[in-house]
């Protein structure tokens, strides 16, 4: 008897009708939707900040302050951007920023130059990364105890090492690279970096075993650990990762800024989290971009700089951006209703 082969089936066992199209074209569309909504409301801030202070919003030193501003929180974002996916939270970027830039400005630390400041930074931040990954991991602890409590260390030990002072940094190869001189093309050398860091994130999340790692252990850590992935030792390398966003972000904002402060990287915490979920990322886990994260990170710095601009106060500003940040999360729940 000549045997037919059976027809394919997709991951409930059903048989998709022929003109169905594929789950991943799906996807695509809703990713695609999400991506040209972002780039709708960056574009409709650039246009009220050409019709309120054209001036002042249009001319090109503004516009790479507000891209230099963006780069700072923007890396601390892309690390945070993994971290969600996986299904966890960090509330001690911010502090640990500050506690890298601090330990990194020290007169001691200033003694072994620019490799030295920038050695220290990346390793205070992923020193802190490590002990929350290992707190969170193998201590099984709640990613929101664990880091609020680094939060408080952090900030604590940054607030200890400058005793409430300001440490200026006074070597010139570091101070040079917030010089206009220093600029590429007319592009600042943080805005590179940030350039830099955001292709890697995206080609990591996108296009290696670890960035799909990442989204199985945020969909179901469970279903993850039976398919053979290390969930614990996945989440102790994705604060590695957050921790060495930090440590970068650390010390573009001891070039931004040329000093280094216990106050460094306020609330940091909170502009990250906003940016990647307006960004589309998934407070639960399991899905999210970087490049919609830094949208929202854009999104949210031309907010700022545009306040800035007309003299408007600081409470209307956390007003907008609240209201911003509840909308994203209603759109969150009533795509997830509908699919």
């Amino acid at each position: 008897m000549t045997q037919h082969a059976s027809p394919p089936r997709d991951s409930t066992g059903k048989v998709p009708s022929a003109g169905a199209p594929p789950v991943w074209r799906g996807l695509m569309a809703r990713a695609d939707v999400r991506t040209l909504s972002l780039l709708g409301v960056l574009a409709a801030l650039i246009v009220i900040g050409g019709i309120t202070k054209p001036e002042e919003f249009l001319d090109t030193r503004n516009l790479q302050l507000v891209l230099t501003q963006a780069s700072v929180i923007g890396v601390v974002t892309v690390g945070m951007t993994f971290v969600i996916i996986s299904g966890g939270i960090d509330l001690s970027v911010g502090a640990i920023v500050a506690l890298a830039s601090v330990w990194a400005t020290t007169v001691a630390t200033q003694e072994y130059g620019f490799a030295g400041i920038l050695f220290t930074a990346v390793v205070v931040g992923v020193g802190c990364g490590l002990v929350n990954g290992m707190l969170i991991a193998y201590g099984a602890m709640v990613p929101f105890i664990a880091t609020l409590a680094m939060l408080a260390s952090a900030r604590g030990l940054a607030l200890q090492i400058t005793d409430g002072k300001t440490q200026i940094v006074t070597i010139p190869s570091v101070l040079d690279l917030g010089e206009r001189d220093a600029y590429v093309l007319g592009i600042p050398p943080l805005v590179m970096v940030f350039a830099v860091v955001t292709v890697i994130g995206w080609l990591v999340l996108n296009r290696t075993t670890f960035g799909r790692r990442t989204v199985a252990v945020g969909g179901n850590a469970e279903a993850a650990r039976l398919a053979g992935i290390d969930v614990r030792r996945q989440r102790l390398y994705l604060y590695l990762l957050s921790g060495l966003c930090c440590g970068i972000a650390a010390f573009l904002l001891i070039i931004l800024s040329g000093s280094g402060q216990n106050t460094n990287g306020n609330l940091y915490e909170l502009d990250a989290i906003a940016a990647a979920i307006i960004g589309g990322t998934l407070l639960t886990g399991g899905r999210g971009t970087i490049v919609g994260s830094v949208l929202g990170v854009l999104i949210f710095t031309t907010i700022t700089n545009i306040f800035a601009l007309n003299n408007l106060q600081s409470d209307v500003q956390q007003i907008a951006k609240g209201a911003i940040i509840v909308a994203a999360v209603l759109v969150q729940r009533r795509t997830a209703s509908t699919t």
